[in-house]
């Protein structure tokens, strides 16, 4: 009988439905528990969808637990991975340690020991050091005070982060003192109530809306900048022990902070050993990212940051391809339909899921209005994989000279 896994996701991400697939190409069963109308809900990967409530959250991963009675749990973003920790936590407060709810979370993610430093970002760099990995100096900043302090110590550029942000959200570099306090007060600041009300109402994502009423203030830290090359690591752990691991530098962004969207897969013995130590160290299980940064000089390489799960896509055996850059889909498309990379690398495009494909261009298009829906789509559901580069080239070079 295959194993089941339950995806659990409180954002729309699109790599958590490749990651479903991926899943359901290696032989698991994959259920999930996300927002309403996420991409999971394209695929043919996914057996069974359980609802994602953003002010009942825990709740909502209760009742996906119950129902579909997973071996394992995955999650896909880091609130995910939060609250799992804060289900951990009541259950033991409830007097209900070792219930198979605490069971199932522990076989999932590591020891629980561990929960709170996969997402406090100064605690994880001091355990690191601990375990003689390179890391940029990084120390938590209460005020304004105190980035002064910093800032007359370490000078610019430096790079401010939120604990609990991912996807690059909460990472601001800053090069003059004007720059870090606005900063610095953005990242602590609470979720503005208009953004949050935004969010619940169009986007229907609840996910802001304690945080805004409760007036929650993030911890934020400051970290030495290193000048360099982005690397990233994605591995796969067992109670402590790397199992599989791929490391890539990062070739394209889709925003100075946002995620990758074009990678290089390569060889690194530092990140390798710095991944076996961390999973060691945490007692790790489940699938993990490290974050780090190539120094230019030498070539060293530095960690930076861990998440819960990697957003890059998990490729499944067989080898896909044997070209070591990998331009990710949607998002290389997304930032320059005209890329070469699209063309020199392997372009992910998940032919096998068209719906999740479609799925992904209608997004897109609702969100630019003056591009041409209907012919996109018609052009597109008639495109190959050799031709889709130069079909997105052609389109929107035609809509932006119609806009014009």
């Amino acid at each position: 009988m295959k194993p089941t896994i339950l995806v659990a996701t409180t954002s729309r991400w699109f790599p958590t439905a490749r990651l479903a697939v991926a899943l359901a190409q290696a032989g698991f069963t994959v259920d999930a528990v996300c927002p309403p109308r996420h991409p999971l809900g394209k695929t043919r990967a996914v057996a069974q969808i359980c609802p994602y409530r953003g002010l009942a959250p825990l709740r909502s991963f209760v009742e996906a637990i119950a129902a579909r009675r997973p071996d394992l749990i995955l999650p896909g973003d880091d609130l995910a991975t939060r609250h799992l920790h804060h289900l951990y936590s009541r259950e033991n407060r409830q007097g209900r340690a070792g219930s198979p709810i605490c069971q199932l979370i522990e076989r999932s993610l590591g020891a629980a020991e561990s929960f709170s430093v996969v997402y406090a970002r100064t605690a994880f760099m001091q355990l690191a050091q601990e375990e003689g990995i390179r890391i940029p100096r990084t120390e938590i900043i209460s005020n304004t005070h105190d980035l002064r302090a910093w800032v007359a110590r370490m000078g610019f550029p430096t790079v401010l982060k939120a604990d609990c942000t991912s996807g690059g959200e909460g990472v601001r570099v800053v090069h003059t003192i004007e720059q870090a306090e606005q900063a610095y007060r953005r990242l602590q600041a609470p979720p503005l109530l208009a953004r949050a009300a935004k969010r619940a109402l169009v986007d229907q994502d609840k996910t802001l809306i304690w945080p805004s009423l409760l007036r929650h203030r993030s911890v934020v830290n400051v970290q030495a900048f290193v000048a360099g090359r982005e690397a990233t690591s994605t591995v796969a752990c067992w109670n402590g022990a790397v199992l599989a691991s791929l490391h890539f530098e990062v070739l394209n962004k889709r925003s100075s902070a946002g995620p990758a969207t074009v990678l290089r897969l390569i060889e690194n013995a530092e990140m390798s050993g710095a991944a076996e130590k961390i999973a060691r160290r945490l007692n790790l299980s489940g699938v993990h990212g490290l974050d780090f940064m190539l120094e230019a000089d030498t070539g060293n390489a530095y960690l930076i940051e861990i998440a819960a799960v990697s957003e890059q896509t998990v490729q499944p055996a067989p080898k896909l391809t044997e070209k070591d850059t990998i331009a990710l889909f949607p998002h290389e498309w997304l930032r320059d339909p005209g890329s070469v990379f699209l063309q020199s690398g392997y372009h992910d495009v998940p032919w096998e899921e068209p719906e999740l494909v479609r799925a992904c261009i209608r997004k897109r298009l609702k969100q630019s209005a003056w591009y041409s829906q209907r012919n996109w789509t018609e052009d597109f559901g008639r495109s190959s994989p050799s031709s889709m580069s130069s079909l997105a080239k052609d389109r929107t070079a035609e809509v932006r000279c119609e806009a014009e």
